[in-house]
């Protein structure tokens, strides 16, 4: 089991990351709230790691505080729920917001998290609402920064896509937020901002 890696970022495409251990390039996806916060390319980072075994496929996922690997893992003992989905949850919205989401049982704020369907966050309120108080449990991030990617339009619109939007969505949600000057990790945060909020 990998639960926690320290090393170097060498690569950055969301939601994917590479981290650079002792030589090794671990690759990793992540939630866009650990996106939003990594260092520089070429600087150390701490990620904590879930590593999921399938049928068919191995895959490691980071994420820079204890509390998102948590509410990662919760959610996907919600029927119906699997890695893709829950980090949809974390790239949409904070531990803190989902918890009060679930609490108050809003059911449409959390269909508009890609993936989501009234079907589906039925079922994580039934399922997660007692417990909603200690969802994603305590902790603080591990590394900060700002990165600045090289195109961030094209970044953010293939992020969206595979957050789970379709293309012509994504493109619009792009040009939506998009602001000269924005990083792609900008884009994106404004891009699923305004999804919730419609």
């Amino acid at each position: 089991m990998i639960g926690r890696l320290r090393g170097t970022l060498i690569q950055k495409s969301p939601p994917w990351l590479m981290v650079e251990v002792g030589g090794v390039g671990y690759e990793l996806e992540a939630p866009m709230s650990t996106v939003y916060e990594l260092p520089e390319l070429g600087r150390e980072v701490t990620l904590f790691t879930h590593y999921a075994v399938k049928e068919d496929s191995v895959a490691l996922y980071g994420f820079l505080t204890e509390r998102e690997r948590r509410l990662f893992r919760d959610v996907q003992k919600v029927t119906g729920i699997g890695a893709k989905i829950a980090l949809a949850i974390l790239s949409g919205v904070s531990v803190d917001d989902f918890a009060r989401l679930v609490a108050m049982s809003d059911i449409t704020a959390l269909t508009r998290i890609p993936g989501i369907g009234k079907k589906t966050a039925e079922r994580i309120v039934v399922e997660l609402r007692d417990r909603a108080a200690e969802l994603g449990g305590v902790g603080g991030p591990v590394a900060k920064g700002q990165p600045i990617p090289a195109d961030p339009p094209s970044e953010a619109l293939i992020a969206l896509q595979q957050l789970g939007y379709k293309p012509a969505e994504a493109a619009k949600m792009v040009k939506d937020a998009f602001e000269a000057g924005d990083t792609a990790e900008a884009i994106i945060r404004k891009a699923l901002k305004a999804a919730l909020r419609t």
